[in-house]
């Protein structure tokens, strides 16, 4: 990683939040940008022009814009499976081959979503979608969000392979009107497949003649799903360069796309595809996903935050602090560069939050009187997702443009400092104009961007999850050779536990 921009990076000055409007008028213009439904409110971090100059200086010495054509040309920048990473091309943008591949297996999937409304399986009125990981958190999320009012069909997506969560979902649904999506990039993965055959021998015991016959495979190995005993028409298959966290664009997003309709799932797609052209054509000082990285950058290297925050002020976006949970630490917790070489300093922030005004109760102490300084993100929409009392819309956002404004500007008191609040605490206010199928497909994409943005700036390979294989694997070899060659505390918790 270039090392003169760094240094000219930590070299500036880093005024005080307090005063900062005072000293600097056009900040506000300056540092709120809005892309389509979306509006960023920078306006309240320790962003100057000369720092917003040193980071774009950094960003050309990274050869951002190289690695942004790279991305969207289809070219292999998971360097270390040898591999592109194409979910833009999902939503539109991308390798024009990509693209027209994308498109032929959503119009399949399409097409089996007909099938489906048309009664051809007989008569579905709940989804069970059995995934983990990336095949899970994106459409969980989404469902969650867009399927309040009642959608087309009762969907719950199990991930846990923990039984209750099972149990949970065959409490509420009718095996013989159930329709079991089964989510999985290699359809070998543990939790997901003893999971669905849980839920097969569920139909089995219940009486349903042919549960295979009600299985849905989402897949990119589609020959392991047909092996599995999913007939080939009831296969959607996805790329292989469509990574797990990024693939709800995919037929991962199968149980959104059937439970909320086809025409939300198409208006996601295209709110992503608008924030990857903001991306891909805006300079960097006016680049919502590049502003948001140097800030990580910022925060996490010269500031040394350990953690970032992110609270929804919007009970629709209760989800997605767990979902950037994923996306981001996947994506961004390594240690080496794309060459191989020690990262030369921290990589992804601690990623953690929640939903106000629940947080203000509960974790909001530590980041006002804390001796943490946590880099806040709060989301919130204009409209509200319910039709009560326009009082209760009021007093969430006035509560949360409230938490912002204490978090800067704090509040001194000499006589007793158990109530003095330091402030000088950085905070970013995403404001959407609703949480419509748009504009939450925006939202997502500025996160995988930014996500994107941030591994360029280190040097490191976002693409790639080796982190996660090591525990799988001597969970494997417990299973096959028993507690043997542990260490003596985990050979006492596997007898204790399993005897």
């Amino acid at each position: 990683m270039p090392s003169e921009p760094w240094a000219n990076i930590a070299a500036v000055p880093v005024p005080e939040l307090k005063s900062i409007f005072a000293s600097d008028p056009g900040r506000l213009d300056r540092l709120t940008k809005s892309v389509g439904p979306l509006r960023f409110d920078w306006s309240k971090t320790h962003m100057t022009p000369a720092l917003m100059q040193a980071f774009v200086d950094l960003s050309h010495a990274c050869d951002m814009e190289g690695h942004i054509d790279a991305l969207f040309a289809g070219d292999k920048v998971n360097v270390t499976e040898g591999r592109a990473a194409e979910h833009p091309a999902e939503r539109g943008e991308g390798a024009a081959e990509s693209v027209a591949a994308a498109k032929l297996l959503h119009n399949r999937m399409r097409a089996l979503i007909d099938a489906i409304e048309a009664e051809a399986l007989g008569p579905i009125r709940h989804i069970l979608h059995v995934g983990i990981g990336g095949s899970a958190l994106g459409p969980d999320m989404i469902v969650d969000a867009l399927g309040r009012d009642g959608g087309r069909y009762d969907v719950a997506i199990v991930s846990n392979v923990d039984g209750c969560a099972l149990e949970e979902a065959f409490a509420r649904f009718d095996p013989s009107a159930t329709l079991l999506a089964v989510a999985s990039k290699t359809f070998t993965t543990t939790e997901t497949m003893l999971n669905a055959a849980s839920a097969i021998n569920w139909m089995v015991e219940d009486g349903v003649s042919d549960p295979y016959g009600r299985v849905v495979a989402l897949t990119a190995a589609p020959d392991k799903a047909m092996e599995w005993g999913v007939d080939e028409t009831r296969v959607l298959p996805f790329a292989e360069t469509v990574g797990g966290r990024y693939s709800l664009w995919s037929s991962i997003g199968f149980p959104a796309a059937l439970a909320l309709g086809w025409d939300a799932f198409e208006s996601l797609l295209e709110g992503a595809a608008s924030m990857d052209r903001h991306f891909r054509l805006s300079p960097p000082q006016d680049n919502a996903p590049l502003i948001a990285a140097f800030l990580d950058q910022f925060y996490a290297r010269v500031m040394h935050c350990q953690t970032r925050a992110v609270f929804a002020y919007d009970e629709r976006l209760r989800l997605l602090p767990s979902y950037l949970q994923q996306l981001e630490m996947e994506s961004n917790g390594k240690s080496v560069t794309t060459d191989g070489k020690p990262v030369d300093g921290p990589t992804a922030a601690i990623t953690w939050g929640g939903v106000g005004t629940d947080a203000q109760h509960a974790v909001f102490q530590l980041l006002h009187q804390g001796t943490h300084i946590v880099p806040v993100e709060f989301l919130a929409s204009k409209e509200p997702g319910h039709a009560l009392d326009p009082a209760h819309h009021r007093t969430l956002l006035v509560n949360c443009f409230a938490q912002g404004a204490a978090l800067m500007q704090g509040r001194d008191n000499v006589d007793d400092p158990a109530r003095a609040y330091p402030g000088n605490r950085p905070s970013t206010t995403i404001l959407l104009d609703d949480v419509t199928p748009h504009a939450l497909g925006a939202l997502i994409a500025f996160y995988e961007q930014r996500t994107f943005a941030n591994a360029v700036l280190m040097g490191i390979n976002p693409f790639d999850q080796f982190g996660v294989e090591l525990g799988k694997e001597i969970a494997k070899s417990i299973e096959t050779n028993g507690p043997k060659g542990f260490d003596p505390s985990t050979m006492a918790l596997i007898d204790l536990a399993l005897g």
